[in-house]
């Protein structure tokens, strides 16, 4: 087998013919998955401080995975948290197909769970930028 032209990317594979992970990239995943945790604890807890219960973290469906799932009257908000510098970019952060599959997987959730069949499933964004407070979003994508 002849060697690639300079200039080539090569995928670099580990053991097992796996490919090998950058440990720069693997850093900064990790970093990354470490923020949105804090994240998600930090919109748990404007949350509550607003009389929100906080009925699931990190919830994984079918349909989608939804950071937060919190209760407060009849509204059944599936709540997603970004941390970005402005709230126009945490809400573009989200697509509208991502908005679509969290809808249905809240309205899946609310359906399985007999307290909750008669809740108003709402998609509800809490951005987080630093050193701002939180910011709630309810029914952040109306219309949309």
């Amino acid at each position: 087998m002849s060697d690639p032209p300079p200039g080539t990317l090569q995928a670099r594979h580990g053991p097992q013919g796996r490919q090998a992970v950058n440990p720069i990239r693997q850093a900064r995943g990790a970093a990354a998955r470490l923020s949105g945790r804090r994240a998600e604890v930090w919109a748990a807890i404007w949350l509550m401080l607003k009389g929100y219960r906080i009925l699931g973290f990190r919830l994984k469906t079918p349909q989608a995975e939804i950071d937060l799932l919190a209760h407060r009257g009849g509204v059944l908000a599936v709540v997603e948290v970004k941390s970005r510098t402005t709230m126009l970019a945490a809400m573009e952060a989200v697509s509208a197909d991502q908005r679509a599959r969290l809808r249905r997987a809240g309205a899946t959730l609310a359906a399985r769970r007999p307290s909750l069949r008669k809740a108003a499933v709402r998609l509800d964004l809490i951005a987080l930028a630093p050193g701002k407070l939180p910011r709630h979003s309810p029914d952040a994508w109306r219309g949309a």
